[in-house]
């Protein structure tokens, strides 16, 4: 599906990150794996440090943090934010919505909207497209479009392919109305292929239970619950060499541009391999396609993007403006990707919690 969008503009960004730093090589102390092959694994796939919440912060804690952090430096005002969308996956509750909880938390407004997106790995996408969307409203000015997820508390730590990867994280984009930017997206979904990357038990499917919080050999001395993570590392490989390249293709012919046009590509971060692959797949030069947030913070889902914007580009964002490609991929399944022009930004920072 392709989109486009006008007067539309991205005016600000704040990444959050727990300050609790843990190691790779430290995490694969913790299984029966040779330390030579966990040294190798980890300057393939490039990995070193994740960032972790504690076992009782939830995803509004790092989102009202930072929103905070905004409003007492004066870089937004409250009353300004006419709606919240919060793209997350680890909510703080089935009901009511984690946006809600948020405005209720810091006393926002009432005449606003507040809007729940269950989204993961393409969830920077799929809020961008919904926040453009409702800027067409008269009533709605400045969206803050909130990515959160704290995965790690929904990981198994004796899950040697996910958890030493995995990673904690938000950021909050201002979305305005603006009179100079055009932006082009694309999307897609497959359902069909919805397990190669999810959490079997905790909904209305299958609740979580003693016998689902049971923890089992899954396979290479992997051990989960149903109620954890699972991921097909090979399928979400294959998946990702097969669809992103047409889907990147689809994109350039839609807005008219080409690889001399794109300042940088801002990818989801699974992995450096895998990245390095679909750099190679589609041709652009791997110094244009950051590849490190992994190693520097883990793969945090829907965060990723951001945390590229945010660690990599910040002077060109501060600097621009600047035309950019993003691209989501995985979860759902789904996979998106925009082309948009980007900055000056009034504020691009970085902030821990706590």
């Amino acid at each position: 599906m392709r989109l486009k969008f006008v007067d539309r503009n991205i005016s600000g960004l704040l990444l959050v990150l727990p300050a609790h730093e843990q190691s790779f090589l430290d995490d694969m102390k913790n299984f029966d794996f040779p330390h030579s092959r966990s040294i190798k694994l980890m300057n393939v796939m490039g990995y070193d440090k994740h960032r972790l919440v504690s076992p009782n912060v939830t995803s509004s804690d790092l989102a009202i943090h930072g929103l905070r952090h905004l409003f007492d430096n004066q870089m937004v005002k409250p009353n300004s934010i006419d709606a919240i969308i919060v793209v997350t996956q680890s909510p703080d509750y089935l009901m009511p919505p984690t946006s809600s909880v948020i405005q209720g938390e810091l006393g926002l407004k009432e005449d606003m909207l507040c809007l729940d997106i269950s989204q993961g790995c393409a969830g920077f996408l799929v809020g961008l497209i919904q926040a453009f969307s409702l800027l067409n409203q008269d009533s709605i000015s400045r969206i803050a479009l909130i990515n959160v997820d704290v995965m790690s508390r929904k990981v198994n730590p004796r899950d040697r392919n996910s958890y030493p990867l995995i990673g904690d994280g938000a950021s909050i984009a201002i979305i305005d109305k603006s009179d100079r930017n055009e932006i082009w997206s694309n999307i897609m979904m497959d359902g069909s292929r919805r397990e190669a990357l999810m959490i079997p038990a905790g909904g209305m499917r299958l609740p979580s239970s003693p016998e689902t919080a049971e923890v089992q050999d899954a396979g290479d001395n992997n051990f989960r619950s149903l109620d954890d993570l699972k991921m097909d590392g090979s399928a979400v490989f294959n998946f990702v060499q097969t669809e992103v390249p047409p889907l990147i293709a689809d994109i350039m012919e839609f807005s008219n541009k080409t690889d001399s046009d794109i300042h940088s590509y801002a990818f989801h971060q699974p992995n450096k391999f895998m990245l390095e692959k679909l750099a190679d797949k589609l041709g652009i030069e791997h110094w244009k396609i950051p590849m490190d947030v992994v190693k520097r913070f883990g793969n945090n889902s829907g965060v990723s993007i951001p945390t590229v914007l945010a660690t990599n580009l910040k002077k060109d964002l501060l600097t621009g403006p600047a035309l950019y490609c993003l691209a989501g991929f995985g979860v759902g399944l789904t996979w998106a990707s925009m082309i948009l022009s980007i900055g000056p930004l009034e504020f691009c920072e970085q902030i821990d919690y706590p």
